[in-house]
């Protein structure tokens, strides 16, 4: 998820106006690198204000140097602005133009910056670099702004609906434990075959001589030895016979 869109339309105006506050200081209304009025851009990671031009350059230098944001168009997250009110160009200047000679010629901007940013020429041998780390009342100011306690935001919650919470309940009832599967896959080479018996010997087509109430109508069916067309034709003729 984007950390931009978590930033709501209350916290984004509040940033700007914080951000409006420090272009006014006086040590910020300079650009931090070629010392135009009314600087609008700033790089996040360095908690420097520069120009529009200086701005291009330091885009430049790739993300791993300086990340340029507009003070007036882009969303900027709390902890931006925090390391921006810890910084800001004076303190900045302090470590990367430490050994920087008196009215040095700033003209060529492109080589300046490179030469500031990247090659590191002007920088303080006794100070550390300044980090994104935001200090103790910074913070405080961070941690307040998430809570919405200093803008009077309130983190909104949407309670659910009659339907959406029986689906819920109903959803973790059927849900599998954890640590089992839901279903279970069929290994063909573990099938064993089916027991062999022992063989069919046919139906038992004895009758009882004796028993002449056998119910002939749950007894299987049995072909006859003869076949029934010679016993009827030898009834017929017979039948025929005692006639004449």
């Amino acid at each position: 998820m984007n950390e931009k869109a978590s930033v709501s339309k209350e916290l984004n105006a509040k940033h700007s106006k914080i951000l409006e506050g420090l272009l006014k200081q006086p040590e910020n209304r300079e650009c931090a690198d070629c010392r135009s009025k009314a600087p609008r851009w700033a790089s996040v990671n360095l908690g420097i204000f520069i120009c529009m031009q200086c701005s291009g350059i330091h885009r430049s230098l790739g993300v791993h140097i300086s990340k340029v944001r507009s003070t007036t168009l882009d969303t900027w997250l709390p902890e931006q602005v925090a390391f921006m009110q810890s910084m800001g160009n004076e303190r900045s200047n302090d470590y990367w133009e430490a050994n920087l000679p008196p009215n040095y010629d700033r003209s060529e901007n492109e080589r300046f910056i490179r030469a500031k940013y990247v090659e590191k020429k002007w920088v303080s041998k006794k100070a550390t670099q300044p980090t994104t780390k935001p200090s103790e009342k910074s913070s405080n100011f961070h941690k307040s702004m998430e809570s919405g306690t200093r803008s009077g935001i309130r983190s909104k919650t949407r309670k659910l609906s009659l339907e959406e919470e029986i689906f819920t309940n109903h959803i973790a009832q059927i849900a599998p434990p954890a640590g089992r599967t839901r279903w279970g896959s069929l290994d063909l080479n573990k099938i064993s075959p089916p027991e062999k018996g022992p063989p069919f010997t046919g139906c038992n087509t004895s009758l009882n001589k004796g028993n002449a109430t056998t119910d002939l109508f749950h007894l299987p069916y049995v072909q006859d030895a003869k076949p029934r067309r010679s016993i009827a034709s030898s009834s017929y003729y017979s039948s025929w016979a005692t006639f004449e």
